[in-house]
């Protein structure tokens, strides 16, 4: 067989394997549903020390505490509903109401909700145990502010804003609570959680914890159920530490920003080629990522899905760069330098999206979260590149038919899964507006 039919045996098994991969992932989400929703997926919780003990404000979407909680249906009747909830079937669909009444009446078993779903522990003592102190529950969007220390506790000072004839669906619901927990000497300690909802997209929840034991707060962040115990400290470093793993996380399981930088380092032939793509790419997204982060960009409804669109676009450049150099022009570095550069400002916009999920400008050391965010994108961003580029070198000196191939056939995997995006976010943007 040629060379030219091995490639093509290769191109058409590569992209065998892209459409089934993608397939099944898609298949993956279809039908997965629930009989509550998780339309906010943010948990805030600020611990305040005082002489004999720690003060927590917390602030979680309701589902977590009832969602797992939902009764039986006896002879194809409606289930009994979770605690402090109410259903009704509307249409065909089993739905979930707050039940104010039932939590006027006893807030402190669902506060306790709250206190057992969640674990503290200190190096001098167990677990600690919580007391109740206040309980306020908010409709999405209407919920007053959580970011500071001092909103918490004006929060708990107000009177509850829900009344028993309110209409509230359950996953349109936040639970704010203050517990105290009794303790002495308490400097490092680890807190946790056991609630497990099993709801889609629990695993991507925001976990923001702000620790007072110092004058200056100190913020800390973690994704997901927290099963795992998250140590906090006074120390900056510390809770730095925990933004740069979340920007590490992002950009590694962020798959269109993988293939994009993957299509960069294919693209290079030359080191000088490269340094210039991955700078050009880095300033980019440092400027939007703050610029997105502050709301310095278009609100409407379009914007955020124009944004992936021209994310999954970005992809199939680069991907032409590779398959084709000469696609590029005249220019060389420089003109390579801006283009990078510009494509950078689209994925940067995408990173911020994601940190205003975890932060709101008026948070703690907000700087100081943006950089260790931005800084844990260029670890991955660096990972990313010293994994592929010496691979290639490699081959190349090894094979170059094969090297040629190899590069060829994943500029072209990418190419097609970016393309199906295209389409895909694209008919997002005209579907909002």
């Amino acid at each position: 067989m040629t060379g030219l039919g091995h490639f093509s045996m290769f191109f058409r098994r590569t992209i065998d394997i892209v459409v089934t991969v993608w397939a099944l992932w898609t298949l993956s989400f279809v039908g997965a549903k629930a009989h509550f929703l998780l339309n906010l997926n943010v948990r805030i919780i600020h611990v305040e020390h005082v002489n004999d003990g720690l003060h927590v404000y917390l602030r979680l979407p309701m589902p977590y505490l009832v969602a797992d909680k939902l009764g039986e249906a006896p002879g194809g009747e409606l289930p009994d509903p979770a605690p402090f909830t109410t259903n009704s079937l509307k249409g065909e669909a089993l739905v979930h109401y707050v039940d104010f009444e039932a939590i006027a009446d006893d807030a402190e078993t669902l506060a306790m909700l709250v206190g057992n779903g969640h674990s503290i522990s200190t190096a001098q003592e167990d677990e600690l145990t919580p007391e109740f102190r206040a309980l306020r529950v908010h409709h999405v969007g209407n919920q007053p502010g959580f970011a500071t220390l001092a909103e918490a506790k004006a929060v708990m000072g107000q009177e509850p804003q829900m009344h028993p004839a309110d209409t509230v669906f359950v996953g349109d619901a936040v639970v704010d609570v203050e517990l105290f927990y009794p303790a002495t000497a308490v400097s490092n300690y680890t807190i946790s959680s056991n609630l497990d909802p099993g709801l889609p997209g629990q695993e991507d929840t925001a976990n923001l914890i702000l620790d007072y034991g110092t004058g200056t707060p100190q913020v800390f962040r973690s994704r997901g159920l927290m099963e795992q115990p998250l140590g906090v400290s006074s120390s900056k470093w510390d809770a730095a530490a925990t933004f740069v793993w979340e920007g590490v996380r992002h950009i590694l399981e962020g798959i269109d920003h993988v293939l994009f930088v993957i299509c960069l380092v294919i693209s290079a032939r030359m080191m000088s080629a490269l340094l210039t793509r991955v700078t050009g790419f880095t300033v980019g997204h440092s400027v939007t990522l703050t610029m997105g982060f502050f709301g310095l960009v278009p609100s409407g409804a379009w914007f955020v899905p124009a944004v992936e669109a021209g994310i999954a676009l970005s992809i199939v450049y680069a991907a032409l760069l590779a398959i084709w150099p000469r696609f590029a022009g005249e220019g060389g570095n420089q003109k390579m330098l801006v283009i990078t550069a510009a494509i950078g400002l689209l994925h940067g916009l995408g990173f911020s999206f994601v940190l205003q999920k975890i932060l709101q400008v008026d948070a703690p050391n907000i700087w100081q979260s943006l950089l260790a965010f931005n800084v844990g994108v260029e670890i991955g961003q660096v990972a990313i590149v010293l994994l592929v580029w010496p691979t290639l070198l490699l081959l190349k000196k090894l094979n170059v038919w094969a090297w040629t191939t190899v590069r060829f056939g994943l500029a072209a995997a990418c190419m097609a899964m970016a393309l199906f995006w295209t389409v895909e976010r694209m008919g997002q943007v005209v579907a909002s507006l």
